[in-house]
């Protein structure tokens, strides 16, 4: 079963967050902010397999270090950003530092809900293939030196 943790301070959004992805059948862990989501990371092995994280917790760029944090226990780990505050730089740096994506929670007319869990699918089959592709890799090199 694929595993995700949801990052996000605010309780409901949380819970709500975590209630969708599991019915799309995915493992869901949840945590209230950066702090415990590094807890949380760290102790997992298996890595989790997508990371949601909001960006503003606790500071404004809490998102960013959940980010740092997730990707440098698992290269594969793909991580989706949410932001109530969505703004042009916020996605960039997000981008840049290898989020999978940046989703806004607050687009009129669009179900967050169903645009996060589509979005949770693709980064689930980029890790696969990614991971597949590495491991591919390895089998050739192996038989290379042989």
């Amino acid at each position: 079963m694929s595993r995700i943790l949801v990052v996000d301070d605010e309780d409901e959004v949380r819970a709500a967050l975590k209630r969708r992805l599991e019915r799309e059948g995915y493992e869901v862990t949840a945590a209230a902010n950066s702090a415990e989501s590094v807890e949380v990371i760290q102790s997992q092995n298996p890595t989790f397999d997508v990371v949601v994280t909001d960006m503003s917790m606790e500071e404004t760029n809490s998102g960013l270090m959940v980010l740092q944090e997730a990707i440098a226990h698992d290269i594969f780990t793909e991580v989706i950003v949410l932001t109530a505050y969505g703004n042009v730089s916020n996605a960039v740096e997000s981008m840049r530092r290898g989020a999978f994506d940046y989703l806004e929670k607050n687009v009129p007319g669009v179900d967050v809900f169903e645009l996060l869990a589509l979005k949770v699918g693709q980064a689930m089959e980029r890790r696969r293939s990614a991971v597949s592709t590495v491991r591919r890799l390895e089998e050739h090199a192996a038989r290379q030196a042989r």
